[in-house]
């Protein structure tokens, strides 16, 4: 049996929630978050996803007003995270998951993840002896399960959990567009979760909302092969199709999305053949309007004399273009600081031009990483 408890394959991701002010994260819509909540568990589903620092630290909090302070503890499962973002020292460690016990107002976690693991994070959760601690808090029945969240490349991935074959599960950004990205390397790092016989639950698989809002003629696709199933429904059902992947994450940030998620999750049909090639039509048309045409072929990156990890800034660049206007985060950001941590950076380029000699497209590279310097390291 997975160590994903939720017999219904949808997590309420509580990182988008309703607000009563849109330029207020913090201004939760609390009692519209409770309406949200009692729908959720009546339907049967239980897993609930929060974080340290959601909604300026306050997602935490309502989960006690609107969760756990109005059912009994074991109808529903609770995860939330440590972020090396906020520790400095071993103390830290502590100081935050005691307040967290105290702002959820539970006494254990059902599901306890090492927040956003990258080559960074990596270090410090390293240095802070953050593995050994969580499995302590295991033993004293603090945390019934433990994972982490994960933002960087495949290989990196392999390494954690060969190091630490403790983790129960890891979360990955999975989505459709981002499956073949060379830059998020969504599919990689998920078969290297399998590789690992470790379950995977999938955060971002609407993209935060890019998936939602994709160009006309890919919602005409879909809606011709199913007229009443939404546009994202298409996105969390190819997350969820994959057999390794035990759970996927919704942030629903009112009723109506929450509604349309259980609609077709409350008894998931994976896609078939056909869906899965509208899937693949989808992510031609989307890339289609990509500003920057590079296929990932790597000729450019074999004599690059300051080892610039050229296809794979042009893929996160492009990635970050097709994202909607009114997200509050994007990841592209962390992929591509974390992979400067490895190679050079676009503003490295000392514009010798042998990139532009073997590139079978004839792509002005050098104009291009100029772009992605300034979107990216401003």
């Amino acid at each position: 049996m997975s160590v994903i408890e939720s017999k219904k394959r949808l997590g309420f991701g509580l990182m988008r929630l309703p607000l009563l002010n849109p330029d207020n994260p913090a201004n939760i819509d609390v009692e519209q978050v409770k309406q949200m909540v009692d729908t959720f568990l009546e339907r049967g589903f239980t897993y609930f996803d929060t974080a340290w620092m959601y909604h300026s630290f306050q997602s935490e909090n309502v989960v006690k007003e609107a969760l756990v302070d109005r059912y009994p503890r074991d109808s529903y499962t609770l995860a939330t995270k440590l972020h090396a973002g906020f520790i400095k020292t071993k103390e830290d460690r502590d100081k935050v998951f005691e307040e967290q016990r105290r702002k959820t107002g539970v006494e254990y976690f059902d599901y306890y993840l090492l927040h956003d693991i990258g080559f960074d994070h990596y270090k410090t959760y390293t240095d802070l002896d953050c593995f050994r601690w969580l499995m302590d808090k295991k033993e004293k029945g603090l945390v019934r399960h433990i994972g982490f969240s994960y933002h960087d490349n495949a290989e990196l991935l392999d390494k954690v959990l060969t190091e630490h074959p403790e983790f129960e599960f890891v979360q990955l950004q999975i989505n459709y567009l981002d499956w073949e990205s060379e830059g998020i390397q969504s599919r990689k790092c998920y078969e290297v979760a399998e590789k690992h016989h470790v379950p995977v639950i999938v955060m971002e698989p609407v993209k935060g909302g890019t998936l939602a809002n994709v160009p006309d003629a890919v919602t005409k696709m879909f809606k011709e092969y199913h007229p009443d199933m939404s546009v994202p429904s298409w996105a969390i059902r190819f997350a969820a199709s994959h057999e390794n992947v035990a759970l996927v994450l919704s942030g629903m940030s009112n009723m109506e999305q929450l509604l349309d998620n259980l609609s077709y999750m409350d008894e998931l049909v994976p896609l078939n053949e056909e869906e899965n090639a509208l899937i693949r039509k989808a992510v031609e048309i989307i890339n289609s309007t990509i500003e920057i045409p590079c296929t990932g072929c790597s000729y450019c990156t074999d004599g690059c004399p300051m080892n610039i990890a050229i296809p794979k800034y042009f893929s996160l660049y492009n990635a970050d273009k097709q994202e909607i206007k009114t997200k509050s985060w994007m990841p592209q950001q962390e992929y591509y600081s974390r992979l400067t941590g490895t190679f050079g950076k676009a503003s490295d380029c000392v514009a010798c031009g042998q990139c532009e000699d073997v590139c079978p497209q004839h792509l002005p590279v050098i104009d291009y990483l100029q772009k992605v310097a300034e979107h990216f390291e401003k």
